[in-house]
């Protein structure tokens, strides 16, 4: 992504301009590595997400809300501690790198006034949180801790002198000589690629190193003497423009609508990518992110139960697969039964000691004879109960193994559908809830659930059609059960996928339900399926009447009669409770 110290520069002077002279009204860390700033400036209340995300680290301003843990972290607590209350003076980058330090001017233990430093440095993996007591630079916590047996380059961790990470040799983009250019490229660079300058500036991603690549001419891509003086030119202009705050802030989608991109100006290179400009960094930052990093904490949370799912699904694969074959095997069954039948016929004619006896088939319609093997051994009588015995074996085994197949048919429709409630969730609070269902389900170790954790269970989906009816939908088995089997009346209408895993949804019936309706109720069920990536996809209706629930089935687990199907291509919800029916494109 292009979230470099090109853009860091852009961002800071936004904050400089709305965060200097503030106070800290508010501290909460939401997740184990993201904490949220409360800003009091004036009459405004500014939020500030800082996140050390290995993924998706990154500050800006932002308007939503995230829900925080009933528990606050010791990180959360350390930081209110020291700066509740505290005013921003300063803001302040690293070069241009992706190193930012806001500086907050509180009062200590001892009531005395102290500077901390909190230092965020935006760095992949590397990514950290760290605040510094500025008069002596010792750590008081970081949200990361670096032990010296994971870095032995330097450590974070409290009590100890904070250390800045290694300074880049590059040169900065706003702060260097012709000579110095001259210099780097006559050691460093030996033909110029669309990667040469993320290699040769600090804070240049690759983005901007093509970028800037494309904008050249052709013969100041060739390093000769004279191109360099070119260079150093082009390069000045174009830097000494963006501080000017020369800021164009663009977001790039594809056709469908996903993000791809961003950055500070418009770029070149992106023709095919539709473009959206934003008034602010935050914004788009904000907008870009708030997906990706939701669905990458949500996968991250629930990990260990796609992983349990899937192993189970794999195992009654696995088992499926055995049954098939011994279902194949008992196919000889009836052969097994004619041998005993015609070894009963002609009994007369069988003598201890054969090895075979060839007799008229009389069950056949056509005129043959049949060969059947014999134990030499065995008296006639002997044989012809060896093959009842063999026949009466493999019938007991074919009706254990199609009852087998069955009951693990039905497993696996219930674990699929899991595993796409599992994928369709949008809370940390709807994990929990299926963590439960298995728990109930026997998949996983029950646990007792405390009256908080009740309490916090997630409620089914409600919307509003265009016509005003009341649509609901379920977003795991416990709430598909509740949605069809108590919530629902015998005349609302039912929906669900045909024969993929999803959610319940029901329209409540106060009269008629139109087209339109049942229209975007069958979208909702598309969307929140196993299919909500494909397209004309069937939905099955019918009054909640004609919906019932075998005895023993599975949490969600239902048959229905007197359906009827419609097609419908799924698209994304805005999920706003009570609020009316609004399709929006499809973030990935």
């Amino acid at each position: 992504m292009a979230f470099d110290g090109i853009f860091l520069y852009a961002l800071s002077l936004e904050l400089k301009n709305d965060l200097l002279n503030g106070k800290v009204d508010k501290v909460n860390q939401p997740e184990k590595d993201e904490i949220i700033l409360t800003i009091r400036n004036g009459n405004k209340n500014r939020k500030v997400l800082i996140s050390a995300s290995s993924n998706y680290p990154r500050i800006h301003f932002t308007d939503r809300n995230k829900q925080n843990p009933m528990q606050p972290p010791m990180f959360c607590m350390l930081l209110r501690k020291y700066l509740l209350g505290g005013k921003i003076i300063g803001i302040q980058q690293m070069s241009s790198d992706r190193i930012l330090t806001i500086d907050f001017e509180s009062t200590d233990e001892m009531g005395f006034d102290s500077i901390y430093s909190l230092i965020i440095e935006i760095m992949g993996r590397h990514s950290n949180i760290t605040l510094v007591r500025k008069r002596d630079g010792i750590v008081m916590d970081s949200i990361k801790h670096i032990t010296p047996d994971i870095n032995s380059y330097r450590s974070l961790y409290p009590g100890i002198k904070y250390k800045y990470p290694p300074e880049s040799e590059k040169l900065n983009p706003f702060d260097f000589s012709l000579k110095d250019l001259q210099d780097k490229i006559s050691y460093d660079i030996v033909e110029l690629l669309p990667n040469s300058f993320s290699n040769l500036f600090v804070g240049v991603s690759g983005t901007l190193s093509t970028e800037l690549y494309n904008r050249l001419t052709q013969d100041t891509k060739k390093i000769t003497v004279e191109s360099v003086d070119k260079l150093y030119i082009f390069f000045k202009n174009f830097f000494d423009g963006l501080k000017s705050e020369n800021f164009t802030f663009t977001l790039y989608t594809d056709d469908t609508g996903n993000y791809k991109d961003f950055y500070c100006f418009p770029l070149t290179q992106p023709k095919d990518y539709k473009v959206v400009v934003f008034d602010s960094a935050s914004k788009l930052l904000d907008t870009f992110y708030y997906v990706k990093d939701k669905q990458d904490r949500l996968n991250q949370k629930s990990a260990d139960l796609q992983k349990l799912i899937t192993n189970n699904i794999d195992r009654c694969n696995k088992k499926s697969a055995i049954l098939k074959n011994a279902l194949k095997e008992c196919e000889k069954k009836d052969k097994f039964q004619l041998y005993g039948e015609l070894l009963t016929a002609n009994i007369y004619s069988v003598n201890k000691g054969d090895k075979y006896v060839e007799v008229y088939n009389y069950y056949s319609d056509v005129e043959e004879y049949v060969k059947i093997p014999l134990d030499e051994n065995k008296t006639p009588s002997e044989n012809i109960q060896q093959y009842y015995k063999k026949y009466n074996k493999l019938k007991k085994t074919e009706e254990a193994a199609l009852e087998q197949l069955k009951n693990n048919e039905s497993e696996t429709e219930y674990l699929q559908s899991v595993l796409t409630n599992v994928k369709n969730c949008d809370s940390y609070d709807e994990i929990e809830d299926i963590r439960r269902e298995l728990a109930e389900t026997g998949y996983i170790k029950f646990k007792k659930i405390s009256a908080k954790t009740k309490a916090s269970q997630s409620k089914p989906l409600h919307f509003k059609s265009t016509d005003g009816a009341d649509i609901y939908v379920g977003k795991n088995n416990i709430q598909n059960d509740y949605l069809t089997l108590k919530f629902a009346e015998r005349q609302d209408i039912w929906l669900h996928t045909k024969n993929i895993p999803g959610s319940h949804v029901i329209i409540k019936n106060n009269g008629s339900i139109s087209d339109k309706t049942l229209e975007e109720a069958a979208v909702l069920a598309a969307f929140y399926s196993k299919a909500k990536d494909s397209t004309k996809v069937p939905v099955d209706y019918t009054e909640v009447r004609n919906v019932k629930k075998p005895s023993g089935a599975k949490p969600g687990m239902v048959i229905y009669t007197t359906n009827k199907t419609i097609y419908v291509d799924p698209y994304d919800i805005k999920e706003t409770k009570g609020r009316s029916f609004c399709p929006r494109t499809i973030v990935t």
